[in-house]
């Protein structure tokens, strides 16, 4: 269980009650759990995914690509598409910290049915991306402003392959909320 707060009493009293039903260990201040790290400094916290993407690109072994170019149905169905999967299912993750690569992932996500070399190279791409931007992540302040951001766009049926809409939005005062639809 993470519990943070500003209010010491209370916390402490948090981690007291439910000592009667649990036995429960305090490990301290959180700095990495579940493949986020997190940073702290007075009031400001820093979450990134910096040792999952390390590990990630560790365990490839598969030259990264640049500057991918294709339509959905170019390229030959592969093989094998575990790696494919895995690889997206490792990606999607990363966007809790990762909101730039929310559209893309959405768009690589729609192949893990019958995956096919372009799409494969369309992942490579992304993590030759992430690899550029290691540590990159989220920034969360008290000192923040409340006053509240959005931002919106669609596309207007850009796709080929079924001319729908692809429609996303983003609102963001200390944390960033995001939606993406086709």
């Amino acid at each position: 269980m993470i519990i943070t707060g500003s209010d010491l009493d209370g916390i402490s009293n948090l981690k007291q009650d439910p000592n009667h039903h649990f036995e429960l260990k305090d490990l301290g201040t959180l700095s990495y759990f579940l493949g986020l790290e997190v940073s702290t400094a007075s009031d400001e916290y820093y979450l990134s995914q910096a040792k999952y993407v390390s590990d990630l690109l560790s365990n490839l072994k598969q030259d990264l690509i640049s500057n991918v170019r294709f339509t959905f149905l170019d390229g030959t169905h592969l093989r094998d598409p575990t790696l494919y999967r895995t690889l997206v299912g490792s990606l999607g993750y990363l966007t809790v910290t990762r909101p730039d690569i929310a559209h893309t992932m959405h768009l690589v996500s729609q192949f893990l049915y019958a995956p096919r070399t372009t799409h494969f190279a369309a992942v490579l791409h992304i993590l030759r991306y992430i690899k550029g931007a290691l540590f990159h992540g989220l920034h969360f302040s008290s000192y923040s402003s409340l006053e509240l951001h959005a931002c919106s766009d669609v596309d207007w049926a850009k796709d080929p392959t079924d001319r729908r809409s692809t429609t996303g939005f983003l609102f963001r005062p200390w944390y960033f909320s995001y939606f993406l639809e086709k």
